[in-house]
């Protein structure tokens, strides 16, 4: 596995990027979501999951031939009725329940789980970039104090010059986060295929420590990358990571920072690329951005 490259220790990445605040952070609403029927062995706070394990509420139950554990015995009753009569006919000297392997059901139990949300933000010299920093800053916070109570994780992924930096590694720390962010520059060139890249190998690394995630990619760009990290052009590259991130089955998620007066489209390309949503906000406030990633946390 390749190793992430990750923000410097001492917070320098490079000498020529312009320095931009933290925005204003504040406490996210309360977020209900309806159920990710993927089975988990873990458990958060914030969203609904199925759960393997025995605990949890019993939402319904399934066929499990063989496997009398976490039995539901209400459904199994059920599932045993019909066959009754021919059963007291071929054993009349059975019990008078009489039950077989075949009609055993099990529960399937529904528990919080935890989200990991991933921004990947271009950084380079274009519209309204202190304000887009300003803002993804902010929503960082935000989250990362709601995600502190709900066990979920958010990390930063920042491309500008000629590469993509892991400037937050995946966390619920609120004091490791403002220690990494408050330093970062912006400015330079948009190496979006460094970026895309970088969230995958990313998210690879995150699903091994904590297969128990479920994944969020949020991605600020106006989608024209100019810098290639190999042979084809940076366009065609950046879509072809895209495309890979898709059949990965990362959710993704882009916000077009282009200005709509100059948007030739890139950002919605990106997106089909991606296989996901792209939304084009008439301005970008930390609010706004916390209240689409619960959003999309929620259409899950």
């Amino acid at each position: 596995m390749q190793n992430v490259p990750q923000w410097p220790s001492d917070g320098k990445w490079w000498d020529g990027g312009q320095q931009v605040q933290i925005g204003e952070a504040f406490d996210p609403r309360r977020l209900e979501t309806p159920l990710d029927r993927r089975e988990r062995s873990t458990g958060g706070r914030r969203s609904r999951t199925v759960t393997t394990l025995k605990r949890g509420r019993y939402v319904r139950a399934r066929p499990s031939p063989r496997d009398p554990s976490d039995l539901a015995l209400d459904a199994t009753l059920r599932a045993a009725a019909p066959y009754q009569r021919k059963r007291h006919a071929d054993h009349p000297q059975g019990l008078a329940l009489q039950l077989r392997s075949q009609d055993y059901q099990r529960k399937v139990r529904v528990r919080r789980a935890a989200n990991l949300i991933l921004f990947v933000v271009d950084a380079s010299w274009s519209m309204a970039v202190e304000d887009r920093m300003q803002a993804t800053k902010g929503a960082i916070f935000s989250l990362l104090t709601d995600a502190y109570q709900r066990r979920d994780r958010v990390g930063l992924i920042v491309f500008q010059k000629d590469q993509a930096m892991l400037v937050l590694p995946p966390t619920n720390s609120v004091e490791l986060a403002k220690r990494l962010l408050t330093n970062l520059p912006v400015g330079g060139k948009t190496p979006l295929s460094a970026g895309l890249w970088l969230a995958g190998q990313t998210l690879k690394q995150e699903s091994l420590r904590h297969p128990e995630l479920t994944p969020l990619m949020i991605i600020l760009t106006d989608g024209a990358g100019n810098v290639s990290m190999g042979e084809l052009p940076p366009q065609q590259e950046a879509y072809l990571i895209a495309e890979q991130l898709q059949e990965a089955q990362v959710r993704s998620v882009v916000i077009n920072m282009e200005n709509t007066d100059f948007d030739q489209g890139y950002a919605q390309a990106l997106a089909e690329h991606l296989g996901g949503e792209c939304y084009n906000p008439a301005s970008l406030q930390a609010s706004s951005l916390v209240e689409m990633v619960q959003g999309e946390l929620a259409a899950r």
